[in-house]
């Protein structure tokens, strides 16, 4: 997936705008298990998925507890460090080698006070990440591991080819004998 249509799916920006975004983007190739944003860190930038999975992830009692998974298109944030410039409490590790979009933060708030237009694309993008922040909770409410594992799939059909069986049960929140008993339902 090419930056021009990640960028063009948040908002859609004037030519001109979509040029000096692009002069700060650079794109980054990252071997699987790489962490691109660390719990207890500020994150220097922000990425968006070209090619790959990535999990999103934060320690609870010695576990790992994964909240999400990243597909091409994708945005790579810690709102934290984004709004706030705070640590953030996720991390996101690659989970196969993975093509990135990277983009200082500093040099995306330096565009934000030259045009309006790539400041209202980087607060259309706050707000779509706060929509899936929203969206992960009603998923852990409201849905079934059944309805939930179900919705993955629609996602990323052969997801289970490509990443460890005890992510998706993390994510879904259930052991892995549950997860078998699913995916055994399922054939």
């Amino acid at each position: 997936m090419e930056f021009r249509e990640i960028a063009d799916s948040i908002f859609r920006l004037a030519s001109s705008d979509l040029e000096l975004l692009e002069e700060i983007v650079e794109e980054v190739h990252v071997p699987k298990n790489t962490k691109l944003i660390e719990s207890e860190k500020i994150s220097p930038y922000i990425y968006f998925q070209k090619s790959g999975i990535c999990r999103i992830y934060y320690h609870k009692a010695e576990k790992e507890i994964i909240l999400a998974f990243t597909f091409p298109g994708d945005a790579l944030i810690s709102l934290n460090s984004y709004i706030h410039v705070q640590r953030g409490y996720e991390t996101i590790q690659s989970l196969e080698d993975s093509s990135l979009y990277r983009i200082s933060s500093t040099d995306l708030q330096n565009l934000f006070l030259k045009s309006i237009g790539i400041a209202n694309w980087g607060r259309k993008l706050a707000e779509l990440e706060s929509l899936k922040i929203e969206d992960r909770l009603m998923f852990r409410l409201f849905k079934s591991s059944l309805e939930s594992y179900e919705e993955l799939l629609k996602k990323a059909p052969n997801i289970t080819n490509r990443i460890k069986l005890g992510y998706i049960a993390s994510y879904l929140g259930i052991s892995q004998v549950t997860l078998s008993r699913i995916r055994a339902t399922k054939k």
